[in-house]
């Protein structure tokens, strides 16, 4: 039987080596096909020497062993050949350094190899499983780095490459069990090294079928693959200085040697996970990566890839302006940021992501600065004062204080749509060309996302408006009936007023007119405008004590304030704002809260401020929604209510500001210019 194995070793492994021999020297004849001919022709050559070696003097020898070292570098040097015929495509340091490592692994394998043959038979079994531990982890290796060739191929290339990865598949695959057994067992599986034999033998005419194509071998290795590719060799690295750790305690330890294995093993494992769980050694070693790796900070398909799937995939239905915040923030690793939109001449707080320090808003000069010059600004520069003044008088104070980092203008067309604040990211550092770069397209490219929002909201409202119209002249339509009706009424009233059927019919007419007429006004609402007057001056106290008075019997309202406090104003426009501003502050409060009106004055100005301790409202709501048209909180609300009051105030020359907590009420106050004090007598 013994005899038998040893026979088909013996010609198995000796066609395989005729085989190979003789692909590898029509290679040297035909310099036709796409693959790297020099390093193809040593894979093959070095394969056939092993073989060789393997059917005359046995695989367990140190000639073969060498051999087979020799030949795995052999191939891998085929491979990186392949890899780095696309330099615009690949970092040569990165795929050195993965390469490298594989390589590494074979040398220490032949040093071995080459030290087991000088120590003899003193040579521990220590030193031989740590000589077929090495032979299994170049395997791995090898199989994972064929994985990575193929899958990084470009799809042309990928169906020629597929025959080549196939046999070296075929190959590496066979030592892996090989060696296996031989770790699992400590003796030489006799079966499985005649059939390594034959699948050499196959394989052999395979790789001959794959050089007659001629084909595109172009290979591209993504920032993905490059990182994981590391992370495998950096985590084979680690395996193996385990394996000669654990070893030499193995020989220093004596009799506890697994105890002290054990406790090493699990030691270093629970503070290797412990320090690359932290964010900071994640964010350095990906900056450190791409520094010294690659050409290009910034994978750019794959950070655009994010950035847009950020922006047009609502996953977890944030709103748009967080998300912008959020794609933008992810470009540079930075952990939070804030969105600030444009709020009359300056700048308001919006949309945040993860921004938990004290914000404000900005002035003009800010918005000056950002809109004219365009410039991303670098809060650091500006703090060390390497800025121009005006730069460093636009910016708050407040930007500087806490931990931010950048400011990123967003600019369409010319216009300022808003400035996104970034914080610092865990890896503090100076901005270069390609951050401004992509922070500035990655600007524009959201300032026409929040551009198109806008005009989108304004279309809507638009729209909104339009259909109200429509639904305005249908009630326009029944006005007209009733006048008919009524104008009718009149007329006959001349000729039959004596007749007192026709008084009884006239009477149930004009009810049933004025029952339709205020079904009318109910759905007018906050929409039926009273007859504007001159301005004139008007007594607010007296104003505001009838407001009250109408309402005292839904809730309790409280007057107060000196009288003679006068106002330059249209009574029934201001007795119109005051009743919407009441009415929305005695439904935003508890049945049993009052609500106040408080008249005060300065010098030149009056004021009348409609005061709860309702529900509140946020700064977000107060700022997009609340003086919108058709924007209620209110089941069934039209949304007509404050951005009629302000539209009314500030058609008498004043104005409308709120003050509002959520959870402690608001405070609306209405502004007008003061009129001279004149006697009550002649305000009358």
């Amino acid at each position: 039987m013994l005899d038998g194995q040893a026979t088909l070793i013996l010609w198995s492994h000796a066609l395989a080596a005729f085989l190979f021999a003789g692909v590898a020297l029509s290679r040297l004849r035909d310099a036709g096909s796409g693959l790297p001919r020099q390093t193809f022709v040593l894979a093959l050559g070095t394969t056939a020497l092993w073989a060789l070696a393997v059917a005359g003097i046995g695989a367990a020898e140190m000639i073969t062993r060498v051999a087979e070292g020799l030949r795995n570098l052999a191939w891998l040097g085929f491979m990186y050949a392949l890899l780095r015929r696309d330099r615009a495509g690949v970092e040569r340091l990165a795929v050195t350094t993965i390469y490298g490592v594989v390589a590494l692994v074979v040398l220490s394998g032949i040093v071995l190899a080459l030290a087991d043959q000088a120590i003899g038979p003193e040579s521990s079994a220590a030193i031989a499983a740590t000589r077929t531990l090495l032979r299994i982890m170049a395997a791995i290796g090898a199989l994972l780095l064929l994985n990575h060739l193929y899958f990084i191929a470009t799809p042309r290339a990928r169906a020629n490459i597929r025959l080549i990865v196939f046999a070296l598949t075929a190959i590496w695959g066979i030592d892996l069990l090989v060696y296996g057994t031989v770790y699992a067992t400590d003796s030489w599986p006799g079966a499985l090294i005649v059939t390594r034999g034959f699948v050499l033998a196959l394989a052999a005419p395979v790789f001959a079928v794959a050089v007659q194509r001629n084909a595109d071998w172009t290979l591209q290795v993504s920032r993905t693959v490059a990182w994981q590719t590391l992370s495998f060799a950096v985590t084979l690295l680690y395996a193996a200085a385990m394996l000669v750790a654990t070893s030499a305690i193995a020989t220093l330890s004596g009799d506890s040697a697994r105890l002290w294995q054990t406790a090493f093993v699990i030691g270093s494992t629970a503070a290797g996970v412990t320090i690359l769980s932290s964010p900071w050694i994640r964010a350095w070693a990906k900056v450190k990566v791409s520094k010294h790796f690659f050409r290009h900070r910034y994978d750019y398909r794959a950070e655009w890839i994010r950035f847009t799937d950020t922006l047009g995939k609502p996953d977890d239905a944030a709103p748009l302006d967080e998300r912008i915040v959020k794609a933008v923030a992810d470009l540079t690793d930075s952990p939070a940021g804030l969105l600030l939109v444009p709020d009359g001449s300056g700048l308001g707080v919006g949309a945040s992501w993860n921004w938990h320090a004290a914000s404000a808003g900005a002035d003009p000069r800010l918005v000056t600065h950002l809109a004219t010059s365009g410039r991303i600004v670098e809060l650091d520069a500006v703090r060390a004062g390497a800025t121009d003044p005006f730069e460093q008088a636009s910016v708050p104070a407040w930007m500087l204080e806490g931990d931010g980092w950048v400011l990123l203008p967003l600019a369409h067309i010319d216009r300022l749509q808003g400035v996104i604040l970034l914080a610092r990211p865990p890896i503090d550092r100076a901005l270069d060309w390609e951050d401004f770069d992509l922070l500035r397209i990655a600007g524009r490219q959201v300032a026409s996302y929040l551009a198109e929002e806008r005009a989108q909201t304004a279309l809507a409202e638009a729209q909104r408006f339009d259909e109200f119209n429509r639904r305005f002249a249908f009630i326009l339509h029944d006005i007209k009936n009733l006048v008919s009706q009524l104008s009718l009424v009149a007329r006959n009233a001349e000729r039959h007023a004596d007749n007192p059927a026709f008084r009884a019919d006239m009477i149930a007419t004009l009810q049933d007119s004025a029952g339709r007429m205020n079904d009318l006004l109910a759905r007018l609402s906050q929409h039926h405008h009273a007859r504007a007057e001159e301005l004139r001056p008007v007594d607010l106290l007296a104003l505001a004590e009838q407001v009250a008075a109408r309402r005292r019997a839904q809730h309790t309202v409280e007057v107060r304030g000196a009288p003679g406090l006068l106002a330059l104003a249209d009574p029934l426009r201001l007795e119109q704002v005051l009743g919407h501003l009441l009415q929305n502050a005695i439904e935003a409060s508890d049945p049993t809260t009052p609500v106040t009106l408080s008249v005060q004055a300065d010098a030149q100005r009056v004021a009348v401020a409609v005061i709860d301790h309702g529900c509140g409202m946020s700064p977000t709501f107060v700022r997009d929604q609340l003086f919108k048209p058709f924007a209620s909180s209110k089941p069934g609300g039209f949304g007509i209510g404050a951005f009629e009051a302000r539209q009314l105030a500030e058609a008498m020359g004043g104005s409308v500001s709120v003050d509002s907590r959520e959870g402690k009420g608001s405070t609306f106050c209405v502004t007008l210019a003061a009129a001279r004090a004149i006697p009550l007598d002649e305000a009358a």
